[in-house]
């Protein structure tokens, strides 16, 4: 008899306990734990945790026997064949060329348009009446896996209720109007991929800067992060916050009837207006009369 069965059956016939179940956690001993003879023969892991190995060439009816799955003859199944290669013909990026490039100066920007932000407010998950930034986003799981900055376009507009108060990386210009339309402000200011990172993490302030002068009051104030938020540096980027039509927080720089321009200047202002309306104060001083 095996074992497991002569203790199911002398189990069975024991005298059972008159001690109420209610004990039943503080006395386990009086409650024999009960089980089938035949319960080692139905044990089994959950579905999908075991995954039997393939063992080829064992045989047809195994259905990888024989050429184990690889086919009928040829290199492919007598080795490996590099990527590209052409049976020893000239290799097509010799004949064609290496046709396009890369762009280096490329961003990825991560859309996000004003309908989800609405959605996001009715169901609690963004509080409209402090700044929304991209640590605000990020927490509210808004947006995820942003990498260069968050670009707002304007899909969704006649949803905008409530005045907003938006900080990121770019804006159309469909969406700051829906924006201010509603009341709220839109304000665009340089991030880095680095700078993103320490932001989610908290490390960073996620408005405030060394230039900038963006009237909105993070959480925590500016001394309660240890690492401070970059400024541009290139002239590319630099002429993008400049300008007050993309509401850039460098746009104070500007004096008036400037552009944000840092090599062009605004007709009036170089050196050779200056010089011409120079000259012609000292020509009408020399023709007058008395």
């Amino acid at each position: 008899m095996p074992p497991g069965f002569q203790r199911a059956l002398c189990a069975s016939w024991l005298p059972k306990p008159s001690v109420s179940r209610a004990f039943s956690p503080f006395l386990p001993f009086l409650y024999p734990q009960q089980r089938s003879a035949s319960i080692l023969s139905g044990l089994s892991d959950n579905p999908g945790a075991y995954h039997k190995k393939i063992r080829r060439g064992r045989g047809p009816s195994s259905g990888k026997g024989k050429t184990s799955g690889r086919g009928h003859k040829g290199q492919k199944q007598h080795g490996k064949v590099p990527r590209g290669f052409n049976g020893g013909q000239t290799p097509d990026e010799v004949v064609h060329g290496v046709r396009g490039f890369e762009n280096v100066f490329a961003v990825d920007m991560q859309p996000l348009n004003l309908e989800r932000i609405q959605a996001w407010i009715e169901q609690g998950r963004l509080d409209p009446s402090k700044p929304i930034t991209v640590k605000e986003l990020n927490r509210s799981r808004c947006l995820h896996g942003v990498k260069d900055g968050v670009k707002l376009l304007a899909k969704g507009s006649e949803q905008i209720t409530s005045p907003l108060n938006i900080v990121v990386s770019r804006a159309s210009a469909s969406a700051i109007a829906a924006i201010e339309a509603a009341g709220g402000s839109v304000t665009t200011r340089y991030y880095t991929p680095f700078s993103i990172k320490r932001i989610t993490r908290g490390e960073t302030d996620p408005i405030h800067s060394v230039q900038s002068r963006i009237p909105l009051e993070a959480q925590g104030g500016p001394t309660a992060y240890p690492k401070r938020l970059p400024d541009p540096t290139s002239r590319k980027d630099i002429e993008y916050y400049r300008d007050p039509a993309h509401r850039g927080y460098l746009s104070y720089q500007l004096d008036k009837g400037q552009g944000p321009s840092l090599f062009f200047k605004a007709p009036g202002t170089g050196k050779f207006a200056a010089k011409r309306v120079k000259k012609k104060a000292a020509s009408s001083a020399n023709n007058r009369i008395w």
